[in-house]
């Protein structure tokens, strides 16, 4: 069931805090105007509950620069998920599959023309004074055979053939990439980012082998060069009213798309390992991020994941139990699992048979492959959960044109003390 307060109302300027807040304006990868880090003055004495969220919001583009472009030009999907967000207004969102550019345009392009301006079928309009977004794997050449075809990312074969030998898929870096947004200062000094992770530093890594003969598949020259990340892993702390909040940000590859190997579903159950692993705290040697800080997540820190995980429970064809590394680890807080009537409706339509609750799903596949729960917000113990949702109306609904802009759909947590 879609629950969304009525409480949810615009933000409004808050001048007092303008001067706190004019340095961390200027952090890298940090956007903001200060004057709009509150919804009111209410809100910020009485510590309204913080709304988290993930959404995989398709708007990538195989150019390199098209979703800029595309931005510029009035895009009309755009438009449909800036609605969705003005409608349930996150304190925090992951946006996955967002094209990455070192000059911020297609984020500043999205913040302004789209989030900025009220939306048909949307809310008021919405600002997020800060951001977070960095480099992603997808479609960094590796300059390796990781295909398996004997060929190392030859020009002559094309950009998908391209694409299958960079780090992550995707036809040019920074594609698929990932952005967070924030109405709260972003920490950017204590951020961790595990772009360059190496796979075979994961303990009790699932290293690919030919199904025939049994013999690894990437060769000894590359498997110790393979990024684990398909794109990356952020830990983000996030300075929110109720305390520091650690946003462990992710989009693992889709167990899909490769061969009887299952290189894909092997990588996508240890992307997930690796945040299990991190929640496991303490100070393994092997567990060092891009900035050569090594070790797990504190004891004491709340966190809440985020993102596409291409992973259903008991349904799809990930490796079994992948998400249940987080979903049982105990850090995690899974009693509330979020819902929607428009998921269970859909599934109804497609008619696949599902083990899970159909009402659970967060992503539309078509006629080919149907619905699941692939995307999730899952707070950390220690929080109160208030309350949890994914945006998929009833076809039958005002809402459910907005809705129809990606094959994913927004998933959000509000959390208390």
């Amino acid at each position: 069931m879609l629950r969304l307060p009525a409480s949810r109302l615009p933000f409004h300027a808050c001048a007092a805090l303008a001067a706190l807040l004019l340095t961390a304006c200027t952090q890298v990868n940090v956007h903001g105007d200060p004057k709009a880090w509150v919804r009111d003055q209410a809100d910020a004495s009485t510590a309204a509950p913080l709304r988290v969220a993930t959404y995989n919001t398709s708007l990538y583009d195989d150019a390199d620069g098209g979703l800029i472009r595309r931005l510029e030009s009035d895009d009309g999907n755009a438009r449909k998920i800036a609605a969705v967000l003005q409608r349930v207004r996150p304190d925090i969102v992951l946006l996955n599959e967002f094209d990455y550019d070192a000059q911020q345009r297609a984020a500043d392009l999205f913040q302004r023309r789209y989030l900025e301006v009220a939306q048909d079928g949307g809310g008021a309009a919405l600002a997020y004074p800060y951001r977070y977004l960095a480099p992603v794997n997808t479609g960094v050449p590796s300059g390796l055979d990781l295909d398996g075809d004997g060929l190392a990312g030859d020009a002559q074969r094309g950009d998908r053939a391209r694409g299958n030998d960079a780090w992550g898929y995707g036809m040019h870096p920074g594609q698929y990439g990932m952005l967070v947004l924030s109405r709260y200062p972003i920490d950017t000094a204590a951020v961790r980012t595990f772009q360059s992770f190496k796979w075979s530093a994961l303990p009790g890594a699932r290293q690919p082998r030919h199904p025939d003969t049994g013999k690894p598949w990437y060769s000894a020259t590359a498997w110790p060069q393979m990024r684990l990340s398909s794109k990356s892993h952020w830990d983000v702390p996030v300075r929110t009213p109720l305390g520091v909040l650690h946003l462990l940000a992710a989009h693992p590859t889709p167990p899909v798309f490769d061969g009887p190997e299952d290189r894909n579903g092997a990588r996508n159950h240890d992307e997930i390992k690796l945040w299990a692993r991190y929640l496991d705290g303490g100070s393994p040697a092997w567990l060092c991020d891009d900035q050569g800080r090594c070790g797990g997540l504190a004891e004491d820190a709340r966190f809440v994941i985020v993102g596409d995980m291409n992973a259903d429970p008991v349904d799809g064809d990930g490796v079994p139990g992948s998400i249940k590394q987080l979903l049982e680890h105990p850090r995690v807080d899974a009693s509330q699992t979020p819902r929607s009537e428009g998921a269970a409706e859909r599934a109804k339509f497609y008619g696949f048979p599902r083990k899970g609750d159909t009402a659970e799903h967060t992503g539309d596949f078509g006629p080919k492959a149907g619905t699941l729960r692939l995307d999730y917000a899952l707070p950390s113990r220690g929080w109160t959960v208030r309350g949890t949702g994914v945006f998929w109306p009833k076809p039958d609904t005002a809402d459910a044109k907005i809705s129809e802009a990606s094959d994913h759909h927004l998933v959000w947590v509000d959390l208390a003390d």
